[in-house]
């Protein structure tokens, strides 16, 4: 049975609700959200893994029950005494969402932490996904144990998936953001990058630009996200253009980018042209934005 396995932090998320002042809790994450939505679009012989850490505290067994119930292996999922989950609250304005985050102690921060859990996590894996998120939580020295497991894993056939997913309020500088994220590229079979992050913090100029550098870094299939406008995918070396699917409105753009990953991905998997493949990534990362908050009730 083929494994999708997902390697990211999982959080405690507070949306806001129609009154003024008021949210409801749930669980969410990039990574996660990624999981969340394959395992919907997924064909059924596949399961779909997720790898974290929590703590051992209530809210963190109210999240594993949330991930099991949801249909997502739990058995990678460390527990540490002493350690919670990080948090996050969404603000929407017009459908563009900004966030507050309290996630310092955050158990996930130790997901790297033993080179042999990693490794029993990935064996077998059929797919490996992470994201520039998932690195950017990792003590250096977590980090580079962490990139040497994806390798290994990738050595032994596993498809490495990696979504940029630029956060400079995570990292200690921009250039270290930047480097680490293209270290982790050149281990990629597939980058999903979105292009208004890249050409603020790389400096790309177009959509064939953020490509060819992922290409260059010797990923062989690139998806250039791009909000509400035209996309773009670079296989190797062949370009083509796809046009967006239409949003009637947008009522909140959490996890869009997450859905779309989750759509596209499972087409792909499952032989679909890539034309078709980006398609079904948009058509989901459209119902998405029809809803609040970043899990939503969709048909796959």
């Amino acid at each position: 049975m083929p494994r999708f396995v997902s390697v990211g932090e999982c959080m405690v998320e507070l949306a806001p609700l129609a009154t003024e002042g008021q949210f409801a809790m749930g669980f969410a994450g990039d990574t996660f959200n990624t999981a969340w939505y394959a395992r919907r679009c997924l064909a059924g012989d596949w399961t779909v893994d997720y790898v974290t850490a929590l703590g051992t505290d209530p809210l963190s067994g109210r999240m594993v029950d949330f991930m099991a119930d949801a249909g997502i292996g739990t058995g990678h999922v460390a527990r540490l005494p002493g350690r919670t989950p990080g948090l996050y609250m969404i603000e929407l304005v017009k459908g563009e969402r900004s966030f507050s985050y309290w996630r310092g102690q955050s158990a996930a921060r130790e997901l790297a932490g033993d080179a042999a859990v990693l490794d029993a996590a990935f064996d077998g894996a059929g797919v490996v996904y992470f994201s520039g998120i998932t690195l950017a939580i990792l003590p250096p020295e977590d980090r580079t144990r962490f990139l040497a497991a994806v390798a290994a894993a990738r050595g032994a056939g596993a498809l490495v998936v990696f979504d940029p997913n630029l956060r400079p309020r995570l990292w200690p500088d921009t250039a270290m953001m930047c480097a680490r994220v293209m270290q982790a590229a050149a281990m990629a079979d597939i980058a999903l990058p979105s292009h208004d992050d890249e050409a603020v913090h790389f400096g790309d100029a177009d959509l064939a630009a953020t490509a060819a550098r992922y290409a260059a870094a010797g990923v062989p299939l690139v998806v250039v996200k791009n909000g509400a406008g035209q996309m773009l995918t670079l296989d190797r070396g062949q370009e083509a253009r796809h046009a967006p699917v239409q949003v009637s409105q947008v009522v909140d753009s959490t996890a869009a980018g997450d859905s779309f990953n989750a759509g596209f991905l499972a087409a792909h998997l499952a032989g679909e042209p890539l034309a078709a493949a980006v398609r079904r990534g948009a058509a989901l990362a459209a119902r998405v934005l029809g809803a609040k908050g970043a899990l939503v009730a969709v048909q796959a």
